[in-house]
């Protein structure tokens, strides 16, 4: 007998990409792209700065993945950068289709993959509602009837009739969160949905998507690298690993299992290949390479000053740019940070090391995140760019010493915005 409660299905599920190749978009181009592999020749559809030697290869994004979720649970997706969480929701939400298997969905999708998902950028946010709603088959009466409800959670107040490209990333992150939490759907799919945003809404967010599925009955299926609002959302969690399932059950085994299967020795990090998320509306400013000057990452002194040589690009020179350093426990939660102010980047490939001051954390397992920034006037500043960075464990095995001198001319700490505890600022080493 068929569960009446199933409302998602995904059997035997794979999902393989070939590395380097990008359709032309028009027979035109295809056809210039087979003539150039024809004869030797570098393809003119291939990305810039592909390796010609990848172009053709395949790699699983997923292989062979199967799960069931039923009405009402919350269930958390989990798994390092690369282990197809992402892939996964883009199958589900029909974004693309998997090369193999099936995926059997028993109701209406909202999904939230991106900020602004679904939004055209040139519509109102009250306009973009509307087209939410009649994407999902909702009447008008059904949207004006939940309107009210979405713009007071969304609290973009007097701008819902602003066009959604006026928008600050988190007004738009409100929005689109609102816009899938109350308009009729059986499924809520989040991928990071949490990301951007004060911690006030966060935690509303959280609120609203455990009444969703605790009292209203829909089903949430929610990924995030934040430990912490997995284990206060999730019933259920599934750890996916080089595309393969590894754990499906109690979410604090998951956790666990998460944390020991990611990768921690690393003490250097590329990121020219890695997609920024779309809210990102500056892209003068990008970290290329990051590496952690230290004999191990799973045993770095608290005493001892820890170097970070940064590898930056720049299209253009910028003046008044700041590196945060932002810790986070092991779960993931924002606890420290160390700003680095003042750097002046040239036009092209800028190569700064940096020294920390990691003495008054405690001994312990730690993560951190990197945030490019620009200073304006008065104290204004824009994110220039925003990535993870690596597994860290301190310890305190030498004798202690003095700290580090604060500087005493510093710029007032920004506790709300860069973290309640305040490091010692940074120290340039070389910068070039």
């Amino acid at each position: 007998m068929e569960n009446q409660d199933l409302m998602i299905r995904v059997q035997d599920v794979k999902k393989q990409y070939r590395l380097g190749q990008i359709g032309g978009g028009t027979l035109r181009g295809d056809l210039q792209s087979w003539w150039a592999r024809k004869r030797g020749k570098e393809d003119p559809n291939t990305q810039i700065g592909t390796d010609q030697r990848l172009v053709g290869t395949t790699f699983m994004a997923l292989n062979g993945v199967s799960f069931t979720v039923n009405k009402g649970e919350a269930v958390g997706i989990i798994g390092s950068n690369g282990a197809g969480k992402s892939t996964l929701l883009k199958l589900l939400t029909h974004v693309t289709a998997p090369t193999s298997g099936d995926i059997d969905l028993y109701g209406r999708v909202a999904s939230m993959l991106e900020v602004g998902t679904g939004f055209h950028p040139e519509m109102t946010g009250r306009e973009n509602v509307y087209l939410n709603g009649a994407i999902l088959g909702m009447t008008r009466a059904e949207i004006d009837a939940k309107m009210d409800q979405i713009i007071e959670f969304s609290e973009v107040g007097d701008f819902i009739d602003t066009p959604v490209k006026r928008y600050s990333s988190g007004m738009y992150v409100k929005l689109a969160f609102s816009v899938a939490a109350h308009l009729d759907s059986e499924i809520m799919i989040m991928d990071e949905v949490l990301a951007v945003g004060d911690m006030k809404f966060q935690k509303k967010c959280l609120t609203k998507m455990r009444q969703a599925a605790k009292q209203d009955g829909r089903t949430v299926l929610y990924v995030s690298h934040n430990m912490a609002t997995i284990r206060d959302l999730c019933d259920r969690c599934i750890v996916l690993d080089k595309g393969k399932v590894v754990f499906d059950g109690d979410v604090d085994e998951a956790i666990s299992i998460y944390l020991a299967t990611k990768s921690q020795a690393t003490a250097y990090v590329d990121y020219s290949d890695v997609k920024r998320d779309n809210w990102f509306k500056r892209d003068n400013l990008r970290l290329q390479t990051v590496q952690f000057d230290v004999p191990s990452v799973e045993g770095m002194e608290r005493i001892e000053p820890v170097k970070v040589k940064y590898t930056f690009t720049a299209k253009e020179a910028a003046e008044h740019v700041g590196l945060l350093f932002e810790v986070r426990d092991e779960l993931g939660n924002p606890l420290a940070a160390s700003c680095l102010y003042g750097l002046q980047l040239h036009k092209g490939e800028n190569h700064v090391t940096v020294a920390y001051d990691f003495s008054v954390l405690s001994p312990g397992q730690y993560s951190n995140y990197f945030t490019t920034i620009s200073f304006g006037d008065g104290g204004s500043y824009a994110v220039e760019d925003w990535v993870p960075g690596i597994q860290f464990k301190i310890v305190d095995t030498k004798a202690n010493e003095n700290r580090l001198e604060a500087n005493e001319n510093r710029l007032e700490w920004n506790a709300k915005d860069l973290g309640v505890i305040q490091l010692p600022d940074a120290c340039m080493c070389e910068e070039g």
